[in-house]
């Protein structure tokens, strides 16, 4: 059954290879969804999947890229809408 999983993270996340970490590392699940910049600061995820898959994605998203300097990650739960066929960056 799939899950959908919302996260808004916060900290180092912009100019550091943060979205193209979140992009691999989702694709490597077989995860779908899309990672975005927001004009704050703050770095969006969209992503779903298995509850199992996207919990792994979630603590992937606590450590970050080598780069980051991650501080806090908001997690919010909610049923799949399939909206997504892929797992991509958002680059507006």
């Amino acid at each position: 059954m799939s899950e959908r999983l919302e996260a808004i993270i916060s900290g180092r996340v912009q100019m550091v290879m943060y979205r193209d970490f979140v992009c691999r590392k989702a694709r490597a699940l077989k995860l779908t969804g899309e990672v975005q910049n927001l004009k704050d600061g703050t770095v969006r995820v969209i992503a779903e999947g298995t509850r199992e898959q996207l919990e792994k994605l979630l603590a992937r998203l606590c450590h970050g890229s080598l780069l980051a300097n991650v501080r806090n990650v908001m997690p919010v739960w909610k049923p799949a809408t399939n909206e997504y066929s892929a797992f991509t960056i958002n680059y507006e």
